[in-house]
């Protein structure tokens, strides 16, 4: 398809199909490329804390999932559970998250273009994707983690530390709470997250380059509940986790979702920040004010990346990490204050 567009989103993922959606129904004309066939998956934890609920509802959107009170902590016989104060969050399969997004955009005359973009090119009034004939008045570069997009640009910025991946698999067992249950290893973290009647993702971060049954043996209390022959799907990773950006706009070109950075999924906002992100984006185009974008997008994910950053710090210092359970069971007024701010 040629000729010029409002937007070119490249990327057909929940950063990309709210963007496209969001523009629809601000009139604007936006267009996708995205060369992988729907539904996608992606290794996420498939919890949608109440923001992202109530940003898909605003978008007229209903998602089959599996509704979820709160978030529980859990280390050995220390738990500590922090209940949803303003609605549920929901526990939903990734492909079924796709799914619902991909049909609206489909729905509202959005073309998904199975393209790759490798490579753009920007003048004072756009942007074209040489040899398609693609051209547009702004590109999103909503690509995930690995943004092509932000790496072609030289956009990207090297992080310290070690890094940490994410491992999920699903398991055919009935969920034995409504909550997320976040259980702290010495090197990782188990998400156990319910998605229907009869069962459960459980994703892995971690810093450990090792195989998921042996990290899942870490947490035998969780690894009993979960036998082998009860798994229904394989093992699915991302990562390295935490990816920076300079900024999130560079001429023409705009970042949204993980392709804006990343900090890491310790507190389950992804899909939150893509869709915020998604809104504030289109907002901006709208008005005419896309150099504000860096500040609004900033202004929005502040409390998210404070304190993701700070729960990682700790996460990451070997004589603090210990206390994170105990603080958390210690203080439960505190630990519902945190849980809820980011909800």
């Amino acid at each position: 398809m040629s000729g010029c567009h409002d937007l070119l989103i490249v990327g057909g993922g929940p950063a990309g199909l709210a963007t496209a959606l969001h523009a629809a129904r601000a009139g604007l004309d936006p267009v996708i490329a995205e060369p992988r066939r729907a539904p996608v998956d992606k290794a996420c934890g498939e919890g949608l804390m109440p923001g992202a609920v109530r940003a898909l509802t605003a978008l007229g959107l209903r998602v089959p999932g599996h509704l979820l009170t709160g978030i529980g902590y859990v280390q050995g016989p220390r738990r500590v559970q922090a209940a949803f104060r303003h609605g549920p969050g929901l526990g939903v399969r990734r492909t079924d998250l796709h799914s619902a997004l991909h049909r609206a955009v489909l729905d509202a005359g959005v073309p998904v273009l199975p393209l790759r973009v490798a490579e753009v090119r920007q003048d004072t009034t756009g942007v074209t994707v040489p040899g398609t004939g693609l051209r547009a008045r702004w590109l999103v570069a909503a690509d995930g983690l690995h943004s092509a997009v932000r790496r072609s640009l030289g956009l990207e910025v090297r992080t310290r530390g070690a890094p940490r991946y994410g491992l999920r698999r699903h398991y055919a067992v009935p969920p034995w709470s409504p909550y997320v249950e976040v259980h702290w290893g010495a090197h990782a973290e188990a998400y156990v997250t319910p998605l229907g009647p009869a069962l459960v993702g459980v994703a892995l971060l971690t810093t450990r380059r090792a195989p998921y049954t042996t990290q899942l043996e870490c947490f035998p209390e969780l690894a009993a509940r979960l036998p082998p022959e009860a798994a229904v799907t394989a093992v699915r990773g991302a990562g390295p986790l935490r990816q920076r950006a300079r900024t999130r706009v560079h001429g023409r070109v705009l970042l949204v979702g993980d392709a804006a950075g990343y900090i890491d999924a310790l507190t389950g906002e992804g899909i939150s920040l893509a869709l915020t992100g998604a809104e504030t984006l289109v907002a901006n185009v709208r008005r005419g004010t896309p150099n504000r974008y860096e500040t609004d997008w900033s202004r929005a994910t502040r409390r998210h990346r404070l304190l993701t950053e700070l729960l990682l710090t700790v996460r990451q210092q070997p004589a603090l990490a210990p206390h994170i359970m105990p603080t958390a069971a210690r203080l439960p007024r505190l630990f519902s204050a945190a849980v809820n701010a980011l909800a």
